[in-house]
């Protein structure tokens, strides 16, 4: 049963005659005629009691009628959805994101692409690079922004920015007034953490740079960390991207010595061509400048 069928079958029903009903499809009597004796051969039942000036439905057309059109306006709504989704008139884009770079990577490609956009409902959902990576996997968004490397998994990675790593510190530190200021020299300081994958950096640059950071509290709340800071709890290190908005009584010092880097990179699933919005959104984002 295709669905071209049901359609001659509907019109034949409005037009209660089959000469009609050609016409209007602008088809042959007899192909009308053969596509829906295939119907009722398919089916096993007549569909149509045939009159000479009249062909009305049998009780098993009558069941048919009902059916076929409910199936013809599903197919017409997907069709429409499809399109629309295509065209970029519609559907939902789902996308993932660390923290930072949502904060500040993802608002003017947002932006311009709702200019762009704007019957595109856009979805934007914060983790960490393994959470996000989870959500990727699992279809929950269609790309996201991760801190590399990322987690085990079939993922296509492209990397949109290499950043460094500063430190944030209360103007009163002394710390704060040193002119080069290297990581080693810290190894006094209570940390505060950002929790995730800038949490491994930071580890591992102390570790570096020869002793185990003393940590006074971790959190996965960006704001949540510069408050800490503010508070004189103790000194973070932080992706700059992290520092862009001022934090009062703060400082963001850059640090002398071995660079301390990440890689951030658009995170999808391999092999998946993206939907013609996702592809618009990382072409935007590609052009963005941090």
């Amino acid at each position: 049963m295709e669905l071209y069928q049901l359609e001659y079958f509907l019109e034949t029903a409005r037009q209660r005659n089959f000469t009609r009903a050609a016409a209007k499809l602008s088809l042959a009597q007899t192909a009308l005629s053969e596509q829906i004796r295939k119907l009722e051969s398919e089916f096993g039942t007549p569909l149509f009691y045939r009159g000479r000036r009249e062909s009305i439905l049998t009780a098993a057309g009558e069941t048919l009628r009902i059916h076929a059109e409910g199936l013809l306006e599903q197919a017409q709504a997907a069709k429409a959805a499809v399109q629309e989704l295509v065209g970029l008139r519609g559907g939902r884009l789902s996308i993932g994101s660390i923290p930072s770079a949502s904060a500040c990577l993802l608002p003017r490609a947002i932006a311009s692409f709702r200019k762009r956009h704007p019957l595109v409902e856009l979805a934007l959902y914060e983790g960490t690079s393994e959470t996000v990576a989870q959500w990727v996997e699992n279809g929950r968004v269609e790309f996201g922004l991760v801190q590399l490397p990322a987690p085990p998994g079939k993922f296509e990675e492209q990397i949109i920015l290499v950043e460094s790593f500063v430190l944030l510190a209360k103007r009163s530190n002394p710390a704060a007034k040193v002119a080069r200021l290297y990581l080693g020299e810290l190894r006094s300081e209570p940390f505060v953490l950002y929790k995730g994958r800038a949490r491994d950096t930071a580890l591992a640059a102390c570790r570096a740079a020869g002793f185990e950071p003393r940590i006074a509290c971790e959190s996965s709340e960006l704001e949540t960390i510069r408050s800490l800071v503010a508070a004189g709890l103790g000194v973070a290190l932080l992706p700059q991207l992290a520092t862009r908005q001022p934090t009062p009584s703060c400082v963001a010092l850059a640090l002398c010595g071995a660079p301390i880097e990440r890689h951030v990179a658009i995170l999808s699933r391999l092999g998946q061509s993206p939907t013609p919005g996702a592809a618009v959104f990382r072409e935007l984002l590609l052009n963005v400048q941090p």
